[in-house]
């Protein structure tokens, strides 16, 4: 039996970003690795912003936590010290932020065609690594997404639809509440063990262990004697 990860996210966390990589890296060296299903789930930080909504990041996070613009690019910069030592490229200035509810619906879309992974990088490369606005621009959504894999046709018709896979994203957003979810990224193995946050590879590495090592019970057995098998029953000791 397979073990079965499953991973909340959005877009715009960068912590989700990063803690993709972490995870990937305690899979990598994971020995039962290719018995792993990995599926992403959707999680909205803000569903209340715009569908068409873009901003930038720096001014949002002051906004938001009720800090100066000034501490917000410090922290930004800080988050990126973190993702270049993972070797990831992040964009410490100029980045948006937005409505990811579309990029959910296309998440779920490319999960039904094997791409999901795909497209998560890709949204993923497309937000935080290049230097191009991502929220509320449509034709970067679908540039994306067909670098990932998919078709361009059937992602505007995907995205040209508010109801295709939108049934799809609120039940996982419903299922990250029912599970105690309250931010990402959170990580569920085998509906069994939760992690929260970007952790340290070894604890998904240790999650992993734990999750494979209780997928089947384990029976101790103690004793042995007085007992019949295929061959017979034990013969009592003679006084």
């Amino acid at each position: 039996m397979a073990v079965q990860v499953e991973i909340w996210t959005d877009i715009n966390c960068p912590f989700c970003y990063l803690g993709k990589r972490r995870f990937e890296s305690a899979l990598a060296e994971f020995a039962h690795r290719d018995e792993v299903e990995v599926v992403h789930r959707s999680f909205e930080l803000d569903p209340t912003l715009p569908a068409e909504h873009s901003g930038p990041v720096v001014a949002h996070i002051a906004q938001k936590y009720g800090i100066s613009e000034a501490q917000a690019a410090a922290n930004e910069r800080g988050i990126g010290a973190q993702a270049e030592a993972m070797g990831l490229t992040y964009q410490t200035s100029g980045r948006d932020f937005g409505n990811s509810f579309d990029m959910h619906r296309l998440l779920h879309y490319a999960l039904a065609h094997g791409r999901q992974e795909q497209l998560l990088d890709a949204l993923y490369r497309g937000n935080f690594a290049e230097d191009r606005p991502l929220f509320g621009d449509t034709d970067r959504l679908v540039e994306l997404a067909v670098q990932a894999g998919l078709d361009e046709a059937d992602v505007r018709a995907v995205l040209a639809d508010p109801q295709a896979y939108a049934d799809a994203v609120r039940a996982d957003e419903r299922e990250a509440a029912r599970l105690g979810a309250t931010g990402v990224p959170f990580f569920v193995f085998d509906r069994t063990y939760g992690v929260s946050g970007a952790q340290p590879a070894e604890v998904f590495a240790q999650a992993l262990e734990r999750a494979w090592s209780d997928r089947e019970p384990v029976l101790e057995v103690v004793g042995g004697a007085d007992a019949c098998g295929p061959d017979g029953c034990a013969l009592p000791e003679r006084g």
